[in-house]
């Protein structure tokens, strides 16, 4: 495999991947003895556009996945488009254009990829526009984030920007709205109005925003939580102050 290549594993991110952009597959290995009719779509759009595609025996994609649940599917491609902070100001213009509020996410820390994975999904199901990280202390866009995203990696972009505070300051001046969640505040989700350019952030589970991060929000709120349990996983909670963003929209 040359240095840059990329591999991508699961039925879903292989199908996402290859609708969309299948100039970039180098090579295609399936399980060889499994007959699946969700295999079918991929092995269409692999004789479709030409793929070469070998028939190998498990161990061969447990290795290449890196034990990783690969469904019996691996793909060697090339490496995909990352984000900078330019594509960023395109984002925001086509939304202009569309007569769209701008939707975002921002991920401060969160090292996680099977989370990060996780919150791309949730972001592309309530329409977010893109996804925020720093450059570094961030999950990168791998194979297992791919994976866990389940096709969501190749439709909402995700940022790299190499300072998040100075990107947030920029985004305020465009007019974005900023809410934070902190544990430590008393406002809850439920009680802030939440429509017109907004961005969300979201920080690492346990640590939760850095304090530069913090201060950067306009607004801090919290999920109220009736249980023992002090903090909910990062995925789950983005899921959940999403969709309130996305209720709120539609009244």
């Amino acid at each position: 495999m040359a240095k840059n290549d990329e591999l991508v594993f699961g039925i879903h991110a292989i199908n996402e991947l290859i609708k969309r952009s299948p100039e970039r597959f180098i090579e295609l290995f399936l399980l060889k003895g499994r007959d699946d009719e969700r295999l079918k779509p991929i092995i269409n759009l692999s004789r479709k556009y030409g793929i070469p595609t070998q028939l190998v025996n498990r161990k061969v994609l447990d290795d290449k996945s890196k034990g990783e649940q690969h469904q019996g599917v691996v793909a060697r491609v090339t490496p995909g488009k990352t984000f900078t902070e330019a594509d960023l100001d395109d984002i925001l213009l086509a939304a202009q254009q569309q007569s769209k509020d701008p939707f975002l996410l921002i991920l401060d820390g969160v090292t996680d990829p099977h989370n990060l994975g996780a919150c791309l999904r949730n972001a592309d199901a309530a329409g977010v526009q893109a996804i925020i990280v720093p450059k570094d202390n961030a999950a990168r866009l791998s194979a297992t984030v791919r994976k866990v995203a389940v096709g969501a990696a190749e439709t909402v972009p995700l940022i790299q920007v190499t300072n998040l505070a100075r990107t947030m300051k920029q985004l305020q001046q465009m007019g974005v709205w900023i809410i934070g969640t902190a544990g430590e505040t008393d406002t809850c989700l439920y009680e802030v109005k939440m429509n017109g350019p907004m961005a969300l952030v979201m920080g690492a589970e346990g640590k939760g925003m850095r304090r530069l991060t913090r201060e950067n929000c306009d607004q801090l709120v919290k999920l109220p939580m009736a249980g023992t349990v002090s903090s909910l996983n990062v995925s789950v909670a983005t899921g959940i102050c999403l969709f309130e963003i996305v209720r709120q929209r539609q009244l």
